[in-house]
């Protein structure tokens, strides 16, 4: 079971304005930040719900590639405003929202590239 995972963007303020507004419809917002003072040289951002950081990007070195991360929407409803949400943020489109059959047949989800084209992603496996 995953604790947390972290990736590397190039632009922190641009990547956390991104996360801020896209995370806002799944319930998932800053639980804490690392600054580059406290450090000695590089920032954090954890992004949680119930007190618990469990998703984190910070700087430090050449942004992460090839990363897919997907949250669980409660709803598909929460899916479709993860979307518009990140969409409105400066995402680009990767898979608009809608089912996903071939994962199975209640599999919702909508994917959308981040500011360092991360494959961020929001699901809902239930019925509709």
């Amino acid at each position: 079971m995953l604790d947390h995972i972290g990736l590397t963007v190039a632009d922190y303020g641009r990547s956390r304005a991104f996360f801020d507004a896209a995370l806002k419809p799944l319930g998932v917002s800053v639980m804490m930040e690392v600054t580059a003072e406290q450090t000695g040289g590089h920032a954090h951002c954890g992004y949680g719900a119930e007190m618990k950081p469990f998703f984190w990007f910070g700087t430090g070195g050449p942004p992460t590639a090839g990363v897919h991360v997907a949250f669980t929407a409660k709803d598909r409803a929460t899916v479709d405003a993860f979307y518009a949400a990140a969409m409105a943020a400066g995402g680009r489109d990767n898979g608009p929202p809608g089912i996903r059959a071939h994962y199975h047949p209640t599999y919702y989800g909508a994917f959308v590239l981040d500011p360092d084209g991360h494959n961020v992603e929001a699901v809902c496996h239930a019925p509709a």
